[in-house]
């Protein structure tokens, strides 16, 4: 069905068919109840429900997405931060292991832990080899990435040893500020509501919110 298209990249890590609805109506919820497989749906967060309930859909996430422009940005300079793109694919991989917690692979009960770090290590190899991977660095130590391209900041994280010391806003502005010397106009990118530093360090930087939206999962066995 057109309402119902597939998703290689996520079937080729979580051993499954994996699907994503377009148009969530009865006809085709019926159907994803009828084909093995993982299902993912994206809905607007006032819309009604019901019926992914009623068809054994399970709420896993809310992203929203922080928009900046020029306009609105608010750098925060920090001299012994810089960014670069290289970096072989080898030294980011392991800052992918459980660094993306409030992701809804991650929070998919569904799914295991393992993988989830896998879908985002696979998506992080497509990036990378794209040339699409900013390295972060602090005194000249890799602390940590951000994929960037054509001004969506796609992936991002800072090393274990580099949290909790509030880098973060040295570091994104590093990257930041290099997309708006190369001409960006308007910097977006998209993270779950629930992950409230990424959103606090967003807010520092001047970003503002739009376009929230809820994602449902439905694995059929």
């Amino acid at each position: 069905m057109n309402n119902i298209q597939p998703t290689p990249w996520d079937s080729a890590v979580f051993g499954t068919d994996c699907f994503e609805i377009t148009r969530p109506d009865a006809a085709t919820l019926c159907k994803a109840s009828e084909k093995t497989g993982h299902y993912t749906v994206k809905i607007d967060p006032l819309a009604d429900k019901q019926l992914l309930h009623e068809y054994g859909f399970y709420y896993t996430d809310t992203l929203i997405e922080p928009v900046c422009t020029r306009e609105n940005w608010l750098p925060q300079p920090d001299p012994s931060a810089s960014a670069d793109r290289d970096i072989t694919l080898e030294e980011l991989l392991p800052m992918c292991d459980h660094s993306f917690l409030h992701g809804r692979f991650h929070r998919d009960f569904n799914l295991a832990p393992m993988l989830a770090d896998a879908r985002y290590k696979q998506w992080l190899g497509q990036l990378h080899q794209a040339g699409n991977v900013f390295a972060l660095r602090h005194s000249g130590e890799l602390a940590g990435f951000i994929a960037a391209d054509n001004g969506n900041l796609l992936l991002h994280t800072i090393a274990p040893s580099h949290r909790g010391r509030g880098l973060a806003k040295g570091l994104w502005t590093a990257v930041i500020s290099d997309l708006f010397h190369a001409g960006v106009t308007t910097v977006r990118s998209s993270i779950s509501a629930a992950n409230m530093p990424v959103l606090n360090l967003y807010v520092s930087l001047g970003f503002r919110f739009e376009h929230p939206v809820d994602i449902y999962h439905k694995l059929t066995r």
